[in-house]
């Protein structure tokens, strides 16, 4: 299937899924130089880790973050938007796998091709700042990247992965959300577990195996900023687990979750600034990004109605990101006044 679009300098792109992902041409290697491996994995393996990572830890505050505030009905109608929209959002990001023959493991890679410099900066800050943050929630807890592992044809087996996603995984995600404002009502903790009554045993089960998956959930979302910086500093020109990449493989997770760690420690209200970086950051990585690729390479031959479709999509993603971030500063400033540094919160 080839559609052409507007590139920046004039030039169409043409996305081209099933050709682009059989020729093998040397094309397909653009912007492939990565320390980590590339083209192995099926899609029952990514299906799995989507399913188990996006089931972690931050869906036990779920029933206090979304059901509380809104009450059944319109708590429930903004799950079901929310979760079709992402779906829908990665379901068109997965076929911007390939464009032009080549073959693209990294959103920034993506967005710098279509947009210009300018684009790949902003998504690399974008995308850094939202897996850090969360990744510090994670940390809390315990105490939307192009998946590149994928073998070919890598948007087929992409979407086959988000199928196992939104069938498997979404009746946990929701079912322990909604189950648990079921039980409590408004006096759902914004920590699920801290409800629960019974013997100690139970408890401590629940929290043990919240704090284990919480860590493969890290490992997960921060996985683009391990193949960042495993391919700037290892020496991808010999084996991964040879013994110079061992020792600089340690060090560089160690100053990672090292850093993590303190500054997740250092803010009692760090939760807020997830809520910040998500506001600004991860709204337009997840809704709008992906329609302006759309624009960019199916503009020409994309029927009205899908172009208005996805323009409405950027337009209302920009100002959801306004809204969303003015508030998010206002519970920043008044949780300041409250904390201080280290507060045992």
């Amino acid at each position: 299937m080839d559609v052409e679009g507007r590139a920046s300098k004039g030039k169409p792109l043409t996305l081209n899924l099933e050709q682009g992902q059989e020729k093998g041409t040397q094309n397909d290697d653009y912007g492939l130089a990565s320390a980590h491996t590339i083209d192995r994995d099926s899609w029952q393996q990514v299906g799995l880790m989507l399913v188990t990572s996006f089931n972690c830890g931050w869906i036990l505050s779920f029933s206090n973050l979304c059901l509380w505030p809104l009450g059944w009905t319109w708590g429930i109608i903004c799950l079901i938007v929310v979760g079709f929209y992402t779906a829908y959002a990665n379901w068109l990001l997965a076929a911007f796998h390939f464009i032009d023959d080549r073959r693209f493991i990294r959103y920034r890679d993506l967005m710098g091709y279509v947009y210009g410099k300018s684009m790949y900066h902003l998504t690399w800050v974008f995308q850094f700042l939202t897996l850090l943050l969360g990744n510090m929630g994670f940390i809390l807890l315990g105490g939307k990247a192009l998946k590149s592992t994928l073998r070919k044809p890598a948007v087929k087996n992409m979407r086959k992965a988000l199928y196992l996603q939104y069938t498997v995984g979404v009746p946990f995600y929701y079912g322990v959300t909604v189950i648990g404002y079921w039980a409590y009502g408004t006096m759902v903790s914004a920590y699920l577990p801290e409800n629960l009554s019974g013997p100690k045993w139970i408890n401590v089960l629940i929290n043990a195996i919240v704090f284990l998956q919480s860590i493969v959930s890290q490992h997960m979302f921060v996985a683009p900023i391990h193949e960042a910086l495993d391919t700037k500093f290892l020496e991808i020109d010999k084996p991964m687990h040879s013994g110079e990449n061992l020792k600089r493989l340690f060090l560089l997770r160690a100053f990672f979750f090292t850093g993590n760690t303190f500054v997740a420690a250092a803010f009692p209200f760090m939760s807020d600034f997830v809520n910040f970086l998500g506001s600004f950051s991860l709204v337009p990585l997840t809704f709008m990004f992906p329609s302006m690729v759309f624009i960019k390479v199916k503009g020409r031959t994309a029927r009205i109605e899908k172009k208005a479709w996805h323009w409405f999509n950027i337009v209302f993603s920009f100002l959801l990101t306004i809204a969303t971030t003015i508030s998010a500063v206002r519970l920043i400033v008044n949780n300041i006044q409250k904390y201080h540094f280290f507060a045992d919160a």
